[in-house]
Order: C-alpha cells, then structure tokens, then sequence
C-alpha cells in the first residue's frame, strides 16, 4: 500500500532536510539537497521538495502500517512547520 501528501510551503526543502537530520539520529536515511528515503518498522519513507511543495511518500504492506507512517510525518512536521501554520497533511492512497 502506498500513500502520499503534498504541503505547499516556500520552506519545502528545509522541512525534508530538518525531517532527514532528525531521524538520522535514529535510523540509516538516504539524504540528498531536496530529498531523503529512510526506513522504519512500519514500512518506508520517501519525502521531497518539488516546485514549493514538500512531498511525503509512504508504503507498508498494510493499512496499520500507512496509518503509523502517515503519524509519525505528520508529527514531527506539525513541530518543525508550526510558523506556517501547518496543522496536517492531507493523505491520499496511490495506485502505484
């Protein structure tokens, strides 16, 4: 099962590299200027800055899995984005 967001924010790719940074405190993440992958218990994790917008991609294999993934995004950026007033993502499944 795969689910992803978009945030529309000036500040996308420091939300993606303050997100990366913080879980590397933790876990191996694959980070790069506008983009970082980790891996947790749930399943994986892809975000990325893209024309203003930070992207948030989620797959495990099954919906408990996309509901903790989707928490723990959700979470952290509610902690790091609170000057732009972000109170959630929207979630969407994708088919692919």
């Amino acid at each position: 099962m795969i689910s992803t967001a978009r945030y529309p924010t000036p500040n996308a790719s420091k939300y993606v590299q303050q997100l990366a940074k913080h879980f590397a405190h933790k876990i191996e993440v694959r980070a790069e200027a506008d983009s970082a992958a980790f891996e947790m218990e749930a399943g994986s994790v892809r975000l990325r800055a893209e024309d203003g917008t930070f992207v948030a991609r989620v797959e495990a294999e099954d919906a408990k899995g996309i509901i903790n993934l989707r928490y723990v995004i959700d979470k952290h950026l509610v902690i790091f984005a609170f000057r732009d007033g972000f109170t959630g993502l929207e979630w969407r499944m994708a088919d692919d």
